[in-house]
């Protein structure tokens, strides 16, 4: 399904069409720069209803799931200016918020809407929407999200799908201990929290590098916030924020993503607004599987090392662990890669969807409970798949990208959803990649 234009998203054009045409076994060289954080920059503008005052972001990705939340925050009565020089920007004006204006359809399309929840309580005092929807990629319950605000004092009730939540006097500071660091979780209590009245202290908050992004920014709409990158955050809540002017840090998994297409592909690609460290334990695991990655004046260089692909055991986990959201792409890398791995999934238990559509094009991938099993094969060969999440989206264009004869991608809205420009940008490193229907 093609995606509609957003009126909220001026910018907004699907890159893709029906379905993506991949012609692999080509080397790609050239540079790709990597976009801003999706997974950071979608937070970062709900921040943006906590403050009648502007804020502004810059290295804004332009993908699907900003232009939807665009869209939402405009219902909610938040203006936006864009500018496109010097990459994509905007700055946004919540000074009128009217909480009841949620557009269902636009909740059910994105699982980051949750976070419009805390950031309603504690401006308005109420918020009220459907529960949202997202990758099917697991369960992802919001009971911690609720747990919290309830901490904190809010009514919140669950009917026939919808949330009802109310706060008529205020959040007040709480102790909140979340049961596992969910990145969601921590996300929305820290929006609720920094208009709180009281000091609100998170235990076990996860420390993904958009949480801290996300901090670093309320600091500087004036929130008073310790801990920021551990996993106790205390906040110093009930001050009115003022509003700010902040760059997305950059997308650690479009970086891990493309160095695997540079890998895979036996290529030299240059990837500007990126760094090795933005991978935490991560960038070990690359190393051992053949991925060689070497830090270059704001860019990183990614080639498959001299001694080849090799086949390594992964477990996924909260950061610094191995993110769950390269576990896909490094399936597509592993499975022609020499001698057998063990990737092990503990963050959602259906993130397995794409090894049906790896196995189509020739893979040896086998599942026990919740290990996948890869024994490498020489080479892959194109097929007829269908993308079942974002990351699987990413996993099969490297697969495609690296695999024998022509790969037809179907389910395209999940690859506009995470990624900017995605085609276009690996169309000019050499890939033979073209949108059709």
């Amino acid at each position: 399904m093609t995606a509609p234009l957003f009126a909220a998203a001026p910018w907004w054009r699907p890159s893709t069409g029906r379905t993506l045409a991949i012609k692999g076994g080509k080397p790609l060289v050239g540079s790709y720069p990597i976009s801003g954080a999706k997974n950071a920059v979608l937070p970062l503008m709900v921040s943006a209803l906590l403050t009648p005052h502007l804020v502004t972001l810059h290295n804004v990705p332009a993908n699907l799931d900003v232009a939807v939340l665009a869209e939402l925050l405009q219902r909610l009565g938040c203006s936006m200016n864009w500018s496109t020089t010097n990459g994509l920007s905007v700055t946004l004006c919540a000074d009128r918020v009217r909480p009841r204006s949620i557009d269902q359809d636009l909740v059910t399309r994105m699982r980051a809407s949750v976070l419009l929840l805390g950031a309603l309580l504690a401006r308005c005092g109420e918020a009220q929407l459907p529960l949202p929807g997202g990758d099917a990629i697991g369960l992802r319950g919001i009971d911690f999200h609720i747990a919290g605000l309830r901490a904190m004092g809010a009514t919140v009730e669950l009917d026939g799908g919808t949330i009802h939540a109310t706060a008529p006097h205020g959040l007040r500071g709480a102790e909140i201990l979340l049961p596992m660091p969910s990145v969601g979780a921590t996300e929305n209590l820290l929006l609720a929290a920094v208009l709180a009245d009281g000091t609100t202290t998170l235990r076990n908050a996860a420390r993904e590098p958009e949480i801290a992004d996300l901090a670093t920014c309320l600091i500087a709409m004036g929130a008073k916030i310790a801990g920021v990158g551990t996993h106790e955050l205390t906040v110093e809540g009930g001050a009115p924020l003022k509003g700010a002017v902040h760059a997305v840090l950059p997308d650690r998994i479009e970086f891990g993503t493309l160095a695997c297409i540079a890998a895979v592909t036996d290529g030299e690609m240059v990837l500007p607004n990126s760094h090795i460290d933005l991978l935490g334990t991560a960038a070990q695991s690359f190393e051992a599987a053949g991925v060689e990655l070497r830090d270059a004046e704001g860019s990183v260089i990614a080639r498959r090392a001299a001694g080849g692909l090799r086949g390594i055991d992964v477990t996924t986990g909260p950061y610094p662990e191995f993110a769950t959201d390269l576990q896909a792409p490094v399936m597509a890398l592993l499975a022609s890669a020499t001698g057998a791995s063990a990737i092990t999934e503990t963050i959602f238990e259906q993130r397995f969807r794409h090894i049906d559509e790896l196995r189509r094009m020739g893979a040896n991938i086998s599942v026990v409970s919740r290990t996948a099993l890869v024994r490498g094969v020489d080479r892959l060969h194109g097929a007829a798949v269908t993308c079942t999440d974002i990351r699987a989206a990413a996993a099969l264009v490297i697969a495609g990208l690296g695999a024998s004869g022509e790969t037809v991608l179907n389910g395209l809205d999940h690859l506009d959803r995470g990624y900017d420009r995605m085609v276009e940008k690996l169309a000019a490193c050499g890939a033979d990649i073209a949108c059709g229907g």
